[in-house]
């Protein structure tokens, strides 16, 4: 049986940023084993790993993470040291039909996640006084920027700005957080939370603006944008959200919050006009709609703290990323294809009904 230096528990590892992060990880650390944790709901897409599902670093369980017995089960069969926690219903529009889903899965399934990693990493787990820890354990909770709330048109968000969550979505994320900063506070849990900007870039799903408006554009339809377009976003590349999370894994002090942005504050409607030019397609595709509820203004993050202390910087500029993202969509229209049609959901069944994920 191989014996590996670290094991990392990735929820939501078939997601867009899971699949991206359990990518880096598998092919950066073959000594470490990657256990890729997902329930594969609508926007969970095994596709997105075909390339590393062969590697033997790399385990895919499907599981859900409210599920606390069986969080048990594989925190003490994958001997898990480490959890980065990306599960979770992430889209605002879907939030505000049903927002009872977020809770669960957002609130509920962090608090089930926190107790079955405090139970496997304390040193004395029958003693409910202890603040021991095992050596180098380390629970990443990665958050979103939305949980401050909504900016004026100066000032960015910092990690002492204090929480306003604004929609569903972003109170559970809110909500979770602090979840998160009571197990480090009671009980001394080595945890870390990150909090990012608007990400982008290849496997997307596309219900998100940038997927949505490629895919929309190349295929003639209206392109909807809500309100007048204004609303201003800090964006991110995957890829340099991938680094962060490493880096705060691997060097961030515990207990500490750490902002990752990407310093590229642009209207929506700027995007929608910077993608039709791209593809060369007319702006009479653009379709104005009312604007959704309690939709906020504008986000900017301030990354002094990640860059100072830690050493991460952005490599993306956005004009590169976006351009490389347009492209990577054009050159991929199998996937795109296969993702408005459903059929992404049956590569699980195709792959993984036969037998569990071996050890």
């Amino acid at each position: 049986m191989t014996t590996f230096k670290r094991n990392i528990l990735i929820t939501g590892g078939a997601g867009f940023i899971g699949s991206h992060v359990g990518r880096l990880f598998v092919n950066k650390y073959p000594e470490y084993r990657i256990i890729n944790l997902d329930k594969l709901t609508y926007a969970g897409n095994l596709a997105n790993l075909k390339d590393i599902e062969n590697q033997p670093n790399y385990v895919f369980i499907k599981a859900d993470i409210c599920d606390y017995e069986k969080m048990q089960e594989l925190m003490e069969l994958y001997h898990v040291d480490g959890i980065i926690h990306l599960a979770a219903e992430s889209h605002v529009d879907r939030s505000i039909v049903e927002p009872e889903i977020f809770l669960t899965t957002n609130v509920v399934g962090t608090q089930t996640l926190l107790d079955a990693a405090k139970r496997h990493w304390k040193v004395d787990p029958e003693d409910k006084y202890s603040r021991e820890f095992r050596p180098g354990v380390r629970y990443l909770q990665v958050s979103t920027d939305e949980v401050y709330g909504a900016l004026g048109k100066t000032g960015m968000f910092q990690e002492t700005t204090p929480l306003s969550p604004n929609s569903p979505y972003s109170a559970s994320k809110a909500s979770a957080d602090l979840v998160v900063r009571a197990y480090h506070q009671t009980y001394g849990m080595p945890v870390n939370i990150t909090r990012c900007s608007n990400n982008y870039g290849p496997y997307q799903f596309p219900e998100k603006l940038i997927p949505l408006m490629i895919h929309n554009a190349q295929t003639d339809k209206p392109l909807p944008v809500y309100g007048d377009g204004m609303q201003i976003r800090d964006w991110l590349h995957v890829a340099d959200h991938c680094a962060a999370i490493y880096t705060v894994l691997t060097k961030g002090k515990i207990g500490e919050i750490y902002n990752i942005g990407g310093n590229n504050e642009k209207a929506n409607l700027e995007i929608v006009r910077l993608i039709l030019k791209e593809l060369d397609k007319p702006e009479s595709l653009i379709t104005y709609v009312k604007d959704r509820p309690g939709h906020d203004r504008r986000y900017a993050i301030d990354n002094t703290k990640i860059t100072t202390e830690l050493g991460w910087a952005p490599a993306y500029t956005f004009e590169q990323g976006i351009h490389e993202t347009i492209q990577w969509y054009l050159n991929h229209p199998g996937w795109v294809e296969r993702i408005t049609s459903g059929d992404y959901q049956n590569y699980y069944h195709k792959m993984y009904d036969k037998a569990e994920a071996p050890v």
